[in-house]
């Protein structure tokens, strides 16, 4: 016969092998690795979710005459639906500002200009950062206020550098010396046709960018600012419609700016900039 010491220690018996059994409630921690690279896809592959697309001439969040679509996983811009440009210039914002940042971006040119564009604008869009909020942007305005990143194909014949630097409504110091003029040219190489390139941008607020063309740095600067001297320590990332059929098949961010307490369990060895906000423990 089982006395009751008999069936505490058999319901204790039970229990322990229930509890070992039974599914853990409770999963450890994924341990953080300080220099493991976290990068965002800022596109999905899948819809243009967390974009804002800005064309002029339309209000804020119409994609007039279907200008970006997301097409066999890529972002395409297209002018099939255009009978001619008519200054129609468009930008698609991602949802959020960033400061310190890189930034990877696939693209290839495709197709041929659209009617009425500029000869100047031929395989020529742009990835523009540090830009003002699409809805801080006038009906009519042709570009955001931003730093941009020049993207120009090869056509065929002569040398296009590409990823220079254009400043709409923004200057910078490059080489020691405020520069005022529209654009500065990279050391890149030409790339003819339709062949994918990778543009990546490095940028640690007001102080310092990079642009690296498949790896390769072309330029660098400091000290963007608007036009009225207004330091830019953020702002806003955009990807071009400037007349060009083109495609990106990747978008993606390695933000620079974290918590950069070593106790915390998000900390990042690569973090440039402090967010104590953001720090987890």
């Amino acid at each position: 016969m089982l006395t009751l010491k008999h069936l505490s220690l058999a319901a204790l018996a039970t229990l322990t092998l229930s509890a070992c059994s039974s599914p853990d409630t409770h999963p450890a921690q994924v341990q953080n690795d300080p220099d493991q690279e976290e990068w965002m896809e800022l596109f999905n592959g899948k819809d243009l979710d967390n974009w804002i697309i800005k064309i002029a001439g339309y209000p804020v969040g119409e994609n007039a005459l279907n200008t970006f679509s997301v097409q066999d996983g890529k972002i395409v811009v297209s002018y099939d639906e255009y009978d001619e440009l008519n200054e129609r210039w468009g930008h698609i914002f991602y949802k959020a500002p960033f400061s310190h940042y890189r930034i990877d971006v696939e693209y290839r040119f495709v197709g041929e200009q659209v009617a009425g564009a500029p000869e100047w604008a031929i395989r020529n869009n742009g990835i523009m950062y540090h830009a003002q909020s699409p809805y801080d942007m006038e009906l009519h305005q042709g570009y955001p206020a931003c730093m941009e990143v020049q993207l120009l194909g090869g056509n065929g014949t002569d040398d296009r550098h590409t990823s220079n630097l254009v400043t709409p409504g923004t200057h910078a110091v490059y080489e020691g010396e405020l520069r005022t003029d529209h654009i500065i040219e990279s050391t890149s190489k030409t790339y003819h046709g339709d062949q994918w390139v990778n543009a990546e941008v490095e940028v640690h607020g007001n102080e310092l960018a990079i642009h690296r063309v498949n790896g390769e740095e072309v330029i660098r600067y400091s000290g963007m600012q608007l036009d009225d001297g207004t330091l830019l320590h953020d702002g806003y990332i955009a990807l071009q419609a400037e007349s060009a059929p083109i495609e990106f098949r990747s978008v993606r961010l390695l933000n620079l700016k974290g918590c950069m307490d070593e106790s915390a369990t998000n900390y990042k060895s690569y973090f440039i900039a402090n967010d104590t906000e953001a720090c987890e423990y």
